[in-house]
Protein backbone atom coordinates (compact mmCIF):
# COMPACT_ATOMS: atom_id res chain seq x y z
CA UNK A 1 0.00 0.00 0.00
CA UNK A 2 3.16 2.29 0.60
CA UNK A 3 4.94 1.80 -2.90
CA UNK A 4 2.84 2.43 -5.98
CA UNK A 5 3.04 -0.36 -8.67
CA UNK A 6 5.59 0.03 -11.27
CA UNK A 7 5.15 -1.00 -15.16
CA UNK A 8 5.13 -4.94 -14.84
CA UNK A 9 5.71 -7.82 -17.02
CA UNK A 10 5.01 -11.23 -16.14
CA UNK A 11 6.29 -14.01 -17.00
CA UNK A 12 6.05 -17.82 -17.04
CA UNK A 13 9.71 -19.63 -15.89
CA UNK A 14 8.20 -23.08 -15.29
CA UNK A 15 11.70 -23.91 -13.64
CA UNK A 16 11.63 -21.09 -10.80
CA UNK A 17 9.08 -22.23 -8.29
CA UNK A 18 6.84 -25.46 -8.30
CA UNK A 19 3.79 -23.11 -7.22
CA UNK A 20 0.40 -23.29 -8.86
CA UNK A 21 -1.58 -20.00 -8.77
CA UNK A 22 -5.46 -21.28 -9.13
CA UNK A 23 -8.38 -18.56 -8.86
CA UNK A 24 -11.70 -20.69 -7.24
CA UNK A 25 -15.05 -19.97 -7.69
CA UNK A 26 -16.68 -18.82 -4.27
CA UNK A 27 -18.04 -22.14 -2.58
CA UNK A 28 -16.06 -24.95 -4.22
CA UNK A 29 -12.86 -24.15 -2.58
CA UNK A 30 -12.93 -27.62 -0.86
CA UNK A 31 -13.74 -28.84 -4.04
CA UNK A 32 -10.84 -27.58 -5.83
CA UNK A 33 -8.25 -28.92 -2.73
CA UNK A 34 -9.30 -32.17 -2.93
CA UNK A 35 -8.78 -32.29 -6.86
CA UNK A 36 -5.67 -30.90 -6.52
CA UNK A 37 -4.60 -32.89 -3.63
CA UNK A 38 -5.46 -35.88 -5.71
CA UNK A 39 -3.47 -35.38 -8.44
CA UNK A 40 -0.35 -34.16 -7.19
CA UNK A 41 -0.71 -37.42 -5.06
CA UNK A 42 -1.09 -39.33 -8.53
CA UNK A 43 1.65 -37.58 -10.40
CA UNK A 44 4.44 -36.92 -7.17
CA UNK A 45 3.21 -39.23 -3.93
CA UNK A 46 6.33 -38.05 -1.97
CA UNK A 47 5.97 -34.20 -2.47
CA UNK A 48 3.71 -32.69 -0.03
CA UNK A 49 0.63 -31.09 -0.90
CA UNK A 50 0.65 -27.36 0.43
CA UNK A 51 -1.38 -24.47 -0.20
CA UNK A 52 -1.82 -20.94 1.13
CA UNK A 53 -4.47 -18.21 -0.30
CA UNK A 54 -3.58 -15.18 -1.40
CA UNK A 55 -5.97 -13.45 0.41
CA UNK A 56 -4.45 -14.38 3.87
CA UNK A 57 -1.38 -13.50 2.68
CA UNK A 58 -2.83 -9.96 1.97
CA UNK A 59 -4.27 -9.50 5.69
CA UNK A 60 -0.69 -10.40 6.75
CA UNK A 61 0.52 -7.74 4.65
CA UNK A 62 -2.20 -5.07 6.14
CA UNK A 63 -1.96 -6.07 9.55
CA UNK A 64 -0.57 -3.18 10.84
CA UNK A 65 -2.87 -1.05 9.30
CA UNK A 66 -6.22 -3.73 10.65
CA UNK A 67 -4.15 -3.04 14.38
CA UNK A 68 -4.17 0.27 13.82
CA UNK A 69 -7.47 1.04 13.01
CA UNK A 70 -8.96 -0.82 16.12
CA UNK A 71 -6.64 0.99 18.39
CA UNK A 72 -7.81 4.06 17.20
CA UNK A 73 -11.65 2.99 17.27
CA UNK A 74 -11.17 2.24 20.84
CA UNK A 75 -9.23 5.21 21.84
CA UNK A 76 -11.59 7.47 20.32
CA UNK A 77 -14.74 5.90 22.63
CA UNK A 78 -12.23 6.40 25.37
CA UNK A 79 -11.52 10.02 24.68
CA UNK A 80 -15.44 10.77 23.95
CA UNK A 81 -16.24 8.85 27.37
CA UNK A 82 -13.83 11.08 29.15
CA UNK A 83 -14.45 14.18 27.75
CA UNK A 84 -18.20 13.30 28.31
CA UNK A 85 -17.57 12.59 31.67
CA UNK A 86 -15.96 16.02 32.12
CA UNK A 87 -18.94 17.85 30.28
CA UNK A 88 -21.16 16.39 32.57
CA UNK A 89 -19.53 17.46 36.14
CA UNK A 90 -19.08 20.76 34.72
CA UNK A 91 -22.49 20.95 33.72
CA UNK A 92 -23.37 19.99 37.27
CA UNK A 93 -20.86 22.52 38.71
CA UNK A 94 -22.06 24.91 36.58
CA UNK A 95 -26.30 24.48 37.45
CA UNK A 96 -25.00 24.18 41.45
CA UNK A 97 -23.10 27.76 41.06
CA UNK A 98 -26.57 29.32 39.19
CA UNK A 99 -29.13 27.27 41.11
CA UNK A 100 -30.09 30.45 43.24
CA UNK A 101 -30.16 32.83 39.75
CA UNK A 102 -32.41 29.88 38.02
CA UNK A 103 -34.71 30.21 40.92
CA UNK A 104 -34.63 34.03 40.65
CA UNK A 105 -35.12 33.69 37.06
CA UNK A 106 -38.06 31.08 37.52
CA UNK A 107 -39.99 33.30 40.24
CA UNK A 108 -40.03 35.91 37.61
CA UNK A 109 -41.43 34.04 34.72
CA UNK A 110 -38.57 32.15 32.82
CA UNK A 111 -39.95 29.30 30.94
CA UNK A 112 -38.23 25.86 31.39
CA UNK A 113 -36.90 26.33 27.56
CA UNK A 114 -34.92 29.84 28.07
CA UNK A 115 -33.38 28.40 31.57
CA UNK A 116 -31.75 25.33 29.67
CA UNK A 117 -31.21 27.25 26.68
CA UNK A 118 -29.21 29.79 28.95
CA UNK A 119 -27.26 26.81 30.82
CA UNK A 120 -26.20 25.13 27.49
CA UNK A 121 -25.62 28.29 24.99
CA UNK A 122 -21.87 28.84 27.57
CA UNK A 123 -21.26 25.29 26.66
CA UNK A 124 -22.00 25.15 23.16
CA UNK A 125 -19.86 27.92 22.40
CA UNK A 126 -16.92 26.26 23.49
CA UNK A 127 -18.25 22.77 21.66
CA UNK A 128 -18.23 25.34 18.65
CA UNK A 129 -14.72 26.63 18.94
CA UNK A 130 -13.48 23.18 19.38
CA UNK A 131 -14.80 22.04 16.27
CA UNK A 132 -13.53 24.77 14.70
CA UNK A 133 -9.97 24.07 15.61
CA UNK A 134 -10.53 19.93 15.46
CA UNK A 135 -11.97 19.94 12.34
CA UNK A 136 -9.11 22.05 10.39
CA UNK A 137 -6.23 19.90 12.43
CA UNK A 138 -8.03 16.75 11.66
CA UNK A 139 -7.89 16.94 8.12
CA UNK A 140 -4.69 18.28 8.03
CA UNK A 141 -3.12 15.46 9.92
CA UNK A 142 -5.36 12.72 7.88
CA UNK A 143 -4.18 13.94 4.57
CA UNK A 144 -0.90 13.92 5.62
CA UNK A 145 -1.06 10.32 6.86
CA UNK A 146 -2.88 9.24 3.87
CA UNK A 147 0.19 11.02 1.75
CA UNK A 148 2.13 7.80 2.84
CA UNK A 149 0.10 5.61 0.85
CA UNK A 150 0.60 5.20 -2.63
CA UNK A 151 -3.33 4.36 -3.41
CA UNK A 152 -5.63 6.68 -1.70
CA UNK A 153 -8.90 8.40 -1.16
CA UNK A 154 -10.21 11.74 -0.97
CA UNK A 155 -11.96 13.26 2.18
CA UNK A 156 -15.83 14.10 1.45
CA UNK A 157 -16.75 17.29 3.46
CA UNK A 158 -19.95 14.89 4.59
CA UNK A 159 -17.37 13.36 6.92
CA UNK A 160 -16.15 16.41 8.94
CA UNK A 161 -20.10 17.96 8.76
CA UNK A 162 -21.40 14.09 10.60
CA UNK A 163 -18.64 14.61 13.09
CA UNK A 164 -19.21 17.95 14.03
CA UNK A 165 -23.17 17.14 14.20
CA UNK A 166 -21.71 13.58 16.51
CA UNK A 167 -20.08 16.47 18.76
CA UNK A 168 -22.94 18.50 19.07
CA UNK A 169 -25.47 15.95 19.55
CA UNK A 170 -23.50 14.25 22.15
CA UNK A 171 -22.65 17.74 24.23
CA UNK A 172 -26.33 18.65 23.99
CA UNK A 173 -27.61 15.44 25.18
CA UNK A 174 -24.71 15.64 28.04
CA UNK A 175 -25.70 18.83 29.45
CA UNK A 176 -29.21 17.94 28.51
CA UNK A 177 -30.23 15.78 31.56
CA UNK A 178 -28.84 18.67 34.42
CA UNK A 179 -30.11 21.69 32.36
CA UNK A 180 -33.64 20.14 32.19
CA UNK A 181 -33.38 18.94 36.18
CA UNK A 182 -32.48 22.47 37.40
CA UNK A 183 -34.80 23.89 35.11
CA UNK A 184 -37.80 21.96 36.12
CA UNK A 185 -37.02 21.79 39.83
CA UNK A 186 -38.98 23.87 42.73
CA UNK A 187 -37.59 27.22 43.09
CA UNK A 188 -38.78 27.87 46.27
CA UNK A 189 -35.94 25.14 47.47
CA UNK A 190 -33.16 27.00 45.67
CA UNK A 191 -34.29 30.26 47.40
CA UNK A 192 -35.26 29.10 50.72
CA UNK A 193 -31.58 29.75 52.13
CA UNK A 194 -32.48 33.55 51.15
Amino acid sequence: MHIPTPPLVVRLMPDAENLIFARVAPGKTTEVLTAMEQILKRHNPAYPFEYQFLDNDFNIMYKTEAIMGQLTKYLAGIAIFISCLGLFGLALFTAEQRTKEIGVRKVLGASVSSIVFMLSKDFLKLVLIANLVALPLSWYLMNNWLNDYAYRTEFSWWIFASAFLATVTIAMFTLSFHAVRTAIANPVTSLRTE
